[in-house]
């Protein structure tokens, strides 16, 4: 079980954090009503900053149904371009979140709108002094240093926040081909793990790793399967 934030916050551990697959706040997604709890309170901050051209009050409005059903309010912090990423009052809202959540969309938007910001500052420090943080497909692979491109090509730079691992999003969805040409690129150290949509890769504060939702995840590494144990240290 993962401990309420006001306990982590008395702690110096970052709070946990979710690597979604995709396919966010649909039936599946089990592993928010943990989420929800472990951060102590009712509200989840959401930013829809990666689907910013794909209808991004979609997806707010399916976070809001969503979390509604399960004693949640979402608020939404309206941050699509840079200008909104350098507001002071956004990152402020930001800072203040127990549970912030990171929609899909598109990861190249998402670094190029966050990256060196206040707002992306914000929502470190959040997560550092014990918030939630939830990032789904896109976002989720955003976070890391070596972001995949999802045409299943070279890697790209992404925010930073998680090194030496990444994650391929809506991995039951794709190809056998780009599977492998995904792995086979990853230089030998980094971990890629694969992770299916309605499903999340979930990191609590004491760093232990586990898989939560409708399927599973796989982890790679030098080219060779590894299990989730691969992520000790992480």
């Amino acid at each position: 079980m993962i401990a309420p934030t006001n306990e982590r916050r008395r702690s110096t551990m970052a709070g946990p954090l979710a690597l979604v697959g995709g396919s966010e706040w649909r039936d599946g997604c089990t592993f928010d009503v943990e989420l929800l709890a472990a951060s102590g309170g009712t509200t989840v901050t959401v930013l829809a900053t990666a689907a910013a051209y794909e209808g991004p009050a979609k997806a707010v409005e399916r976070a809001t149904r969503w979390f509604a059903g399960i004693g949640a309010q979402v608020r939404e912090v309206p941050v699509y371009n840079r200008a909104a990423a350098l507001d002071p009052a956004l990152a402020a809202v930001t800072r203040s979140a127990t549970f912030l959540y990171l929609a899909d969309g598109s990861s190249q938007h998402l670094r190029s709108v966050l990256l060196g910001t206040p707002v992306w500052e914000a929502i470190v420090d959040a997560w550092r002094a014990g918030a939630v943080l939830a990032a789904s497909a896109q976002s989720a692979t955003a976070l890391c240093d070596h972001m995949v491109d999802n045409r299943g090509g070279a890697f790209t730079v992404g925010l930073g926040l998680l090194q030496g691992l990444t994650v391929i999003p809506h991995y039951d969805q794709w190809s056998p081909d780009k599977r492998h040409r995904t792995v086979k690129l990853a230089r030998p150290a980094l971990v890629v793990a694969g992770v299916d949509e309605r499903t999340a890769l979930v990191r609590n504060p004491a760093g232990i790793w586990s898989i939560s939702g409708a399927a599973s995840a796989v982890f790679f590494r030098g080219g060779a399967t590894v299990g989730v144990d691969a992520l000790a240290g992480f």
